[in-house]
């Protein structure tokens, strides 16, 4: 059987037969943010059941596709449509992409989410820039045996998320009048969504958003060193002592809805981070 490190090389070596670039950033898109995609020059489009070792998205309105082309003159890899563990996968195969993005060249992940508002500042629409999170999925993708071509045994997570490029999101979203925030991300299993008590003590424990994604996306970017920036789409308030049913529909209209903003602060980040580095 194939190591972690083979699968990683082997992926790599049939998405370059089809767009052998290096990446400036890997991008992963959330429920009903596929719209970004728009915003990219295309260059290549390959099938997840295409790249061996890659997972089928199950998840609504995930398409499930790598593309690979230009943001804003940048060159990207994204991922529309993105894994989850309640699909039944191991966060270490949900994560093989991060992995992948980074062994292809990219030194920068941008990874966006559609969540749950807890924070009763906040309202559905808006957008949060995520400047820490909460890990309560019960598991993490950096378990087992470690190879140390991949990252440290104990990887530092006291800046997961870069605080250079959420002040650069929050700037972005001020110039164009968009309604952003900062904010801790706790992540959980899934797929059912909180009770009451569960939303009181996710906020007791600090978070303002939840989610069933991205942490174990981000500990592996961190893990392989990957500088992270995380966008956080409100799609519903979950308010314990308002709490409506959820409406998955009306979730994914919010998310589309607000795609076109995400779009402006993704760009306008990418753009400020490559400003940065040059």
């Amino acid at each position: 059987m194939l190591d972690l490190y083979d699968k990683i090389q082997e992926a790599c070596a049939t998405i370059r037969k089809s767009w052998d670039r290096k990446p400036h950033a890997g991008i992963i898109l959330g429920t009903g943010l596929g719209p970004l995609v728009e915003k990219i020059d295309v260059q290549a489009a390959i099938d997840y059941s295409e790249i061996p070792h890659f997972l089928k998205s199950t998840a609504t309105s995930h398409r499930g596709r790598l593309v690979c082309g230009e943001l804003s003159g940048v060159p990207v890899i994204a991922m529309e449509g993105r894994f989850h563990m309640y699909e039944g996968y191991s966060l270490q195969q949900i994560t093989l992409p991060v992995r992948i993005m980074r062994a292809m060249g990219a030194s920068l992940l941008m990874v966006s989410n559609a969540c749950g508002g807890m924070n009763p500042n906040h309202r559905a629409g808006d957008i949060m820039m995520i400047e820490d999170h909460i890990n309560l999925m019960g598991d993490n993708p950096l378990i087992g045996i470690n190879d140390d071509r991949l990252g440290p045994r104990f990887p530092d997570m006291s800046e997961p998320y870069d605080h250079f490029l959420i002040e650069e999101g929050l700037r972005v979203a001020r110039k164009h009048d968009i309604r952003a925030h900062q904010g801790v991300f706790v992540a959980v299993a899934g797929p059912n969504l909180e009770t009451r008590a569960e939303y009181r003590f996710l906020r007791l424990i600090g978070a303002d958003v939840v989610g069933m994604s991205t942490v174990p996306e981000v500990i592996v970017a961190t893990h392989c060193g990957l500088r992270t920036v995380g966008f956080s789409v409100i799609t519903d308030m979950c308010l314990p002592d308002a709490l409506e049913a959820a409406d998955v529909q009306k979730i994914i209209a919010i998310a589309n809805d607000a795609a076109p903003r995400l779009s402006t602060l993704v760009t306008g980040v990418l753009e400020a981070d490559v400003s940065r580095n040059r």
